[in-house]
């Protein structure tokens, strides 16, 4: 049984990529030819997955996007496409759960079991035992929000806590003390470069998916200097919204190919 971490590891090396594909999907701004299909948000996420799984490392479904169209059982048939079409491609389920005790466990089963995600995003607000249930699963990935890409992340985690921003007390937490099965990582923005490369000294070679380039503006390059390993990798680097709405008509998977391959190469040339 393969590892999240090492199963990202591969894929890494494998793809020569560190671009993770997230997965929004909007049917509003779907093309004409998937207009009134009933599997339209699978439908859009399959193609989109299959035109981009050469340039990608992982993908990422964002759960709300889904779940909003009680599209919940096409969640489902993606993952189970991706599994077998792209297998290797590590899926990052993003929930950003954050609760204790038997109902975690239970998002942790929604997480693992129903959606067969590699890697689910928590938050970790309140404390280890709202992420203790996710480790029960050995072989997956749990990605703790410690330095969020949005304006309003600041309000909470640049809050002074024994003479250190609140977000470092995460990032060294999750790095020793509750990354018992090192299973973990950290969401750190690429909105924010000079915390990506503090992180990076507090965590040493642990994973980070960092939102934020494409849509959001952050630096690519910025981004990788500040975030690579000694290796070149330890990155998952979102685009969501560039990639998925690169193109607005029917060749709108030959549209996100392209804008997948254009960010992988740009990253890969900082690396």
């Amino acid at each position: 049984m393969s590892s999240f971490i090492q199963t990202l590891n591969d894929a890494w090396q494998r793809a020569n990529s560190l671009l993770c594909v997230g997965l929004d999907p909007e049917p509003s701004k779907f093309p004409g030819a998937l207009a009134n299909r009933s599997d339209a948000i699978f439908e859009f996420c399959r193609t989109i997955v299959d035109a981009t799984a050469p340039y990608a490392c992982a993908f990422k479904p964002q759960i709300a996007y889904f779940a909003a169209h009680r599209a919940e059982d096409q969640l489902e048939a993606l993952v189970a496409h991706i599994h077998a079409h792209h297998p290797g491609l590590p899926v990052i389920l993003d929930a950003k759960r954050g609760d204790i005790g038997s109902t975690a466990e239970q998002y942790a089963r929604e997480a693992f079991e129903r959606y067969a995600a590699d890697a689910v995003t928590v938050n970790p607000y309140m404390g280890f035992d709202s992420i203790e249930p996710y480790l029960a699963h050995a072989d997956k990935g749990v990605i703790v929000l410690c330095r969020t890409s949005n304006p309003g992340g600041s309000d909470l985690q640049f809050l002074e806590t024994g003479g250190r921003p609140l977000y470092q007390v995460v990032a060294q937490l999750a790095a020793q003390k509750w990354n018992v099965g090192g299973q973990l990582g950290l969401v750190v923005g690429a909105t924010f470069p000079k915390e990506i490369e503090v992180v990076r000294g507090i965590v040493g070679d642990m994973p980070l998916l960092i939102p934020g380039i494409g849509a959001q503006g952050g630096d690519v390059e910025a981004t990788v200097r500040a975030g690579r390993t000694a290796a070149g990798t330890g990155m998952l680097i979102n685009s969501s919204r560039a990639i998925i709405y690169a193109g607005k008509g029917d060749d709108y998977a030959q549209a996100a190919a392209r804008a997948a391959q254009e960010t992988r190469d740009k990253i890969n040339a900082y690396r």
